[in-house]
Order: C-alpha cells, then structure tokens, then sequence
C-alpha cells in the first residue's frame, strides 16, 4: 500500500509539465517543473521516463526520499487524445510503481476540472484554444464528450498555431493579388523587420527566422483585427464559430442544452479576451446555447489535475481541502 493522505498531480502539455505532490488536506508539499510531454516524437516509454525526475523533485520536496507509491496519481496529458494512447499511457505510467491507483485522461480535462465547483456531479463543457484547440465535456450518469482533436485530420480548425499559419497564407495571397487586400501583408513583414511578405516567405523558408518565432504572429493577427481590417476581422470571427461550434456540440451529444451549463474557456488565446472573438463567442452561444454559461478560466492547468486527484482519494476530504488547494493557485 501506498503513502495514504498524499496523491500526485501532474499536467503535462506539449511545452511544459507542472507535477504537484498533494496531501489530502489541500496542501502543497511539493512542486516540479519540465518541459513538454510529446509520446508521438518520443514513444511512450520515453515521454513518460521524463516525469520520472520531475515527481523525484516534487517528493524530494516533501521529504519522502524513497520510492513508496503515493496513493493516486491523476496525471492530464497533451497528446492523450485517442483511447488506445490513454490505455497506453496509463498502462505505462502505472507500471512505474508511482502511485498505488492511476488515471489518465486529456489535458483538456484539466480546465474542464479548474473550473467546475467542487462537490456534486461534474456537469460541464471545457473548451481549450491556446497552441492548437480541442473540447471535451461531461454529463449526467459520467457521461462523456470528446473529440480526436489531433489537427485538420479530425477536423479541426484554429487554435494559435493554426491561425499564425492562416494570417501568413492571407498576407500572402494580399499582397501578390490572389486574395482581398490586408493589412496583414505589411503588419506581418514589419513585425521582424522586413519590407515585404516575399521578403519574410523566404526568411521562413530558409530559416533566418526560427520556425518558433510564428506564434508570434497570432497576437498580431489580433492586433490588426483589432483596427478593423476586414481579412483579420474574418479569421477572428471563424475562431469564435469554431469555439461555439465544439462548446454546442458537446452540449448536444451530452443532452445539456436544456439545463444552465458551465462552458470553461482556456488556453492562452482565449484568456487574452481578445474583444472581437470574446463578444462573438459569447454572442454565438447565446444564440446556440442560451442556457450556457460561459467562463474564462486563467488557472494553471495543473490545479484540475490536483483537484481531480484530491477526488479520488479515500475518505472523500472536507470542502476546506478543495479551498485551501485552490488557494495555492490563487
């Protein structure tokens, strides 16, 4: 049996991994962070090797130098997005012994969980758009929404990634006539110096810029929409459609639309409350889910992982555990 009273917390996304030793009182007694958590670059095994020092520090930490299992581990990660990688992930991660019962699921389930209240049935939709886009939901008897969410594959369409790459295709096709002229073809350029959209598509393509610096452009895909360009103002307002589109969706396949549901909204595109694509969203649910009830959520991920685990530890802990874990976070 494992270190009862004490459970693992751990989110893991595609840039950073937050781990969370928690006792079941809402205490903090360790914390960790590493980098992104990526099983279809790495494999499973090696992905899931990289916690292995992330919880040694977070149980260092907290004095328990040894490898006894704490009692659970709820660990939310990127890239558990189809049911045969949660099996495998959770097979792998149980094998190492960390804790005596383990449960995986999508990231996403993290901000689901950040921002539900604490006690009762968890009933509620989360959508996050930050480096890419996915929702998931929950309903009644343990229901569950979800999409694959692993790109134009599955039909995705947004999250901050995918709109950099759109406000590049539309300066484009701006500035050498094949689309409706923006201000996108000399913001874009400008942004790293440059005079020209032709000048930056070769920069890009041979590498004098970092691929890593395109997330650079979403904020400013914003930042023209925002002065009333119509091309940018058209991305935006596609972004909120796609958001609105999973959120009522999610709430039909789990039979939610007649009854006020939370919708959580996060990620780091959604959390700036850019004002066109925030009031558009929050208009197309009105119109679509009128008894939803949307929230922006800034909290890290990580306190729905260490929420989720304080849930599933035995005796259930009084509300002043969930208050005094939600404070850490505060």
């Amino acid at each position: 049996m494992g270190l009862t009273g004490t459970a693992l917390a751990i989110d893991a996304g595609n840039s950073k991994t937050d781990v969370a030793l928690l006792a079941t009182d809402g205490r903090i007694l360790g914390r960790s962070r590493g980098g992104g958590f990526q099983p279809p670059v790495v494999g499973t095994a090696r992905a899931v090797d990289t916690l292995a020092p992330l919880i040694a520090a977070a149980r260092g930490q907290a004095g328990l130098a040894d490898h006894t299992p704490v009692e659970h581990l709820s660990a939310f990660l990127a890239n558990a997005d189809l049911p045969v990688e949660v099996t495998r992930l959770t097979a792998e991660i149980a094998a190492r012994g960390w804790a005596d019962t383990v449960t995986v699921r999508n990231d996403t389930f993290a901000l689901l969980r950040a921002g539900l209240p604490d006690g009762g049935e968890p009933l509620g939709v989360a959508v996050v758009c930050g480096a890419g886009i996915n929702c998931v939901g929950l309903g009644h008897g343990g229901a569950t929404a979800r999409f694959p969410s692993i790109g134009r594959l599955s039909g995705d369409w947004g999250g901050g990634s995918f709109l950099a790459d759109e406000a590049l295709w539309r300066a484009a096709r701006a500035e050498d006539g094949r689309g409706a002229p923006s201000a996108l073809a000399r913001a874009l350029p400008a942004h790293f110096g440059l005079a020209t959209m032709l000048e930056l598509i070769e920069a890009l393509h041979l590498h004098r810029i970092p691929e890593t610096r395109r997330h650079e452009l979403t904020p400013l895909l914003f930042a023209v929409a925002a002065d009333g360009d119509p091309v940018a103002r058209a991305v935006v307002d596609r972004q909120a459609e796609e958001i609105a589109v999973l959120a009522t969706v999610a709430l039909q396949r789990l039979d939610l639309l007649a009854e006020p549901t939370p919708v959580i909204l996060g990620g780091g595109v959604l959390a700036a409350r850019h004002p066109q694509l925030h009031d558009r969203l929050t208009h197309l649910l009105s119109e679509r889910a009128p008894k939803a009830v949307p929230h922006v959520i800034t909290a890290p991920p990580v306190l729905g992982a260490a929420l989720d685990a304080l849930d599933r530890t035995t005796p259930a802990p009084p509300p002043p555990a969930y208050a005094r874990l939600r404070s850490e976070w505060a």
